[in-house]
């Protein structure tokens, strides 16, 4: 089973950036959408951002203007650049992709996470 591998989470002042990045680690084919989801501590899993395979992009609101999703079809990758951070952004963030067979099946992959803390 191909699982998704992310990196780049950490600890990070407010105001600060970070940058995430995800990869699979083996061939997934025909993905569609890509995208980020958080989950916070007692809060339910929410998109943050995603991304079509023609680079049609939709964000929470909570994070337009601030964070910029993009990926790179020919490798299969996916980044959130992530701007402005404030304490509230503070969550596992995960990374999706969404592949579609000739049949119209959907297969969802999902990595196992990583920590995003933004603290003073």
């Amino acid at each position: 089973q191909v699982e998704l591998v992310e990196s780049g989470g950490g600890l990070v002042q407010p105001g600060g950036s970070l940058r995430l990045s995800c990869a699979p680690s083996g061939i997934i084919f025909r993905i569609t959408d890509m995208g980020w989801y958080r989950q916070a501590p007692g809060k339910q899993r929410e998109l943050v951002a995603v991304i079509t395979r023609a680079a049609s992009t939709n964000y929470a609101d909570s994070v337009k203007g601030r964070f910029t999703i993009s990926r790179n079809n020919a490798n299969n990758t996916v980044s959130l650049q992530m701007n402005s951070l404030k304490p509230e952004d503070t969550a596992v963030y995960y990374c999706n992709f969404v592949s579609e067979n000739w049949f119209g099946r959907r297969s969802y992959y999902w990595g196992q996470g990583t920590q995003v803390t933004v603290s003073s």
